[in-house]
């Protein structure tokens, strides 16, 4: 049986059919009483342990009884319970998992973006990038290199005080190593995809740049109040939601909550060793989606 079929059978029996006073409180206050009639028998299970026999009954039961309150809720405010399961499966997939668009090639998935593009136009699947600080006067600044070319300005904080935010490009290098995404690495490394007019101005120019330095920004500043980011594997929903709402014109937009988070705390792994010892190698895989971290 599909919900839809389920809920319309369970509209049959309804006693308070009416859609609105005691016809809406009577389901919402049905919700509340069987959550707590199977709590209650959780707490027999941990009072009795094994002497509950009937432990699993009773959980159907309960679980069958929610399950009615919840497809009559869904038929008083006309929501479709077929409809509401499938969008909750989608926001559980989009947080949690992987964006079923990544490409996948055996063992390897990945979100190749420029895979049919001229070689000349992609990002490299693989990189090593050697992070420098230097010292000039009261300056300190930061320079990348791959293979000894420098790549991009030098860097520094840009700010009254000292923060590390001037290692931020490793930010840009994770986005490239989970997401397959970097309009400004894109840019440093001149692989902007100039054969399509159209991908170069709105995936590879300047507007699709500053909203990713935005996301860099907003994400640090969210870091530096949370430790960095230490210890943490979970970033709050709602600033994932606004790095989604900020990007839902460009192609990274078919990347999950799951994977912007993962490429958030992966990046920050970095940073504080990068940022810990004053520079470094990073290492990129995209194939693995992975980003680590080398001592020179």
């Amino acid at each position: 049986m599909d919900f839809s079929a389920y809920q319309q059978q369970a509209l049959k029996t309804d006693q308070v059919p009416a859609k609105n006073g005691d016809g809406i409180v009577v389901p919402l206050l049905g919700l509340v009483g069987e959550a707590g009639s199977l709590l209650t028998e959780y707490k027999k299970l941990l009072r009795d342990k094994d002497g509950h026999k009937l432990f699993k009954d009773c959980v159907a039961e309960e679980l069958g009884d929610l399950l009615w309150y919840i497809a009559n809720v869904a038929s008083k405010f006309d929501l479709d319970l077929t409809e509401i399961a499938q969008s909750n499966l989608n926001k559980c997939r989009d947080r949690w998992g992987r964006s079923d668009l990544a490409q996948t090639d055996g063992e390897s998935t990945a979100y190749l973006f420029d895979n049919d593009f001229p070689e000349y136009e992609r990002l490299p699947r693989t990189i090593e990038i050697n992070i420098t600080e230097e010292t000039e006067g009261n300056s300190v600044k930061v320079r990348a290199f791959i293979n000894g070319k420098q790549i991009g300005n030098y860097l520094t904080d840009n700010s009254y005080s000292s923060d590390g935010y001037r290692f931020h490009d490793v930010f840009h290098l994770s986005y490239v190593a989970v997401l397959g995404w970097s309009p400004v690495i894109r840019s440093n490394l001149k692989l902007k995809r100039k054969s399509n007019p159209r991908t170069d101005e709105v995936e590879d120019g300047g507007r699709a740049v500053a909203i990713e330095e935005g996301i860099s920004a907003l994400a640090f500043s969210y870091a530096k109040d949370h430790g960095f980011l230490e210890g943490i594997s979970e970033i709050d929903e709602q600033l994932l939601k606004i790095i989604k709402n900020m990007t839902l014109d460009l192609e990274v937009s078919r990347c999950s909550l799951g994977d912007w988070e993962k490429a958030i705390c992966m990046g920050y792994q970095v940073w504080r060793q990068i940022e810990k010892n004053r520079g470094g190698i990073v290492v990129i895989d995209m194939d693995a989606s992975f980003i680590g971290y080398q001592a020179k």
